[in-house]
C-alpha cells in the first residue's frame, strides 16, 4: 500500500481501517483527501485478504466537513471544475456502492460532508461524544451532494428539521432517528466495531457483495412479479456458485467455510 498525505491505512485479520488523517484541522475534506480515499478504497477492494473496511478519523474529530478555503476556491471556479466539487460526489458513491462491507467509526464532530461519509457507509457506530450537524445553511449553502445518502440514512422527516435548522445534535439523537445503528461509550467504541467486524468476516465475500446489491435493488421498489422473479433468480445464481456450494457443504459437514479467517 502506498504512503498517503491525508489518510492512513491499517490492516490485519481480514480488516482494513482507513483513517482520515488531518487532525490539526479536524480531518476537513479537500481534493487531496478525496483523491487519496478513492485510491485507497480501490486498492483495498482488489485485496482479497481484506474482508471489510472501517472509516475513522484521527484526532478529536471524525470529520468536520469541507475545508472552507477549498470551498471558497471552488465557488470561484468555472465550468466543470465548479460542478465537480473536487470529487466528493464520486467518493460518496464509491463508498455506497462498495463491494465490501463498510463501517463508519464515529467520534467527536461529524459535520456536513463528514455526515455524508457516515451515511454512505453500510453501518455506523458512534460514541456518546459524537456531535452531528448539517451546518450548510448557516453559511449560505445547502447539503446537496450528501443529501441522497443522508436522507436515506435518517429519513425525510428528520432531514427536514436538520437540513433547515442546522442544529447540532448528539449521538443519542442520531441513534433515535436511525442515522447510526449503535451508540456506545467512547471507551467501548473500538470493541463494538470489532464485534460487528467479527460477524462480517464470517460471511462469504461474494454473498456480502450480492447482499448489498440486493438491498439497493429492492429498497423502495414495489413487490411486483418482475421483482419476485429477479430475487428468485439471484438466489438460484448464488446457490449454484462455488461460494454457495462451499457454504452449504461446510454447514452440513459442521466446519467453517474456507473464507472465514483462521483464528
Amino acid at each position: 500500500m502506498k504512503s498517503y498525505e491525508t489518510i492512513e491505512i491499517q490492516s490485519g485479520n481480514g480488516v482494513a481501517i482507513l483513517w482520515l488523517n488531518r487532525p490539526d484541522i479536524r480531518n476537513a475534506i479537500n481534493p487531496v483527501l478525496l483523491s487519496e480515499v478513492s485510491h485507497a478504497l480501490k486498492a483495498l477492494e482488489k485485496d482479497k485478504s481484506v474482508r471489510a473496511v472501517v472509516l475513522g478519523g484521527h484526532g478529536a474529530a471524525f470529520c468536520a466537513g469541507a475545508d472552507l478555503k477549498w470551498m471558497l476556491a471552488a465557488g470561484k471556479a468555472k465550468g466543470a471544475a465548479k460542478q465537480k466539487m473536487g470529487g466528493l460526489e464520486d467518493v460518496l458513491h464509491q463508498i455506497a456502492e462498495y463491494s465490501k462491507p463498510t463501517i463508519a467509526r464515529v467520534h467527536g464532530p461529524a459535520f456536513a460532508g463528514g455526515m455524508g461519509f457516515v451515511a454512505a457507509c453500510d453501518i455506523a457506530v458512534a460514541s456518546t461524544d459524537a456531535v452531528f450537524c448539517l451546518s450548510e445553511v448557516k453559511i449560505g449553502l445547502i447539503p446537496a451532494i450528501i443529501s441522497p445518502y443522508v436522507v436515506r440514512a435518517m429519513g425525510e422527516r428528520a432531514a427536514r428539521r436538520y437540513f433547515l435548522t442546522a442544529e447540532r445534535f448528539d449521538g443519542a439523537e442520531a441513534y433515535r432517528v436511525g442515522f447510526v445503528q449503535e451508540l456506545v461509550q467512547p471507551q467501548e467504541l473500538d470493541a463494538k466495531v470489532n464485534e460487528i467486524l467479527g460477524h462480517l468476516v464470517q460471511g462469504g465475500p461474494k454473498a456480502l457483495d450480492e447482499s448489498k446489491k440486493l438491498i439497493r435493488f429492492v429498497a423502495g421498489t414495489p413487490i411486483t412479479p418482475k421483482m419476485r422473479a429477479e430475487t428468485a433468480k439471484r438466489i438460484a445464481t448464488i446457490r449454484s456458485s462455488v461460494e454457495g456450494k462451499e457454504g452449504i457443504a461446510s454447514f452440513l459437514e459442521k466446519r467453517k467455510p474456507v473464507w472465514v479467517p483462521k483464528s
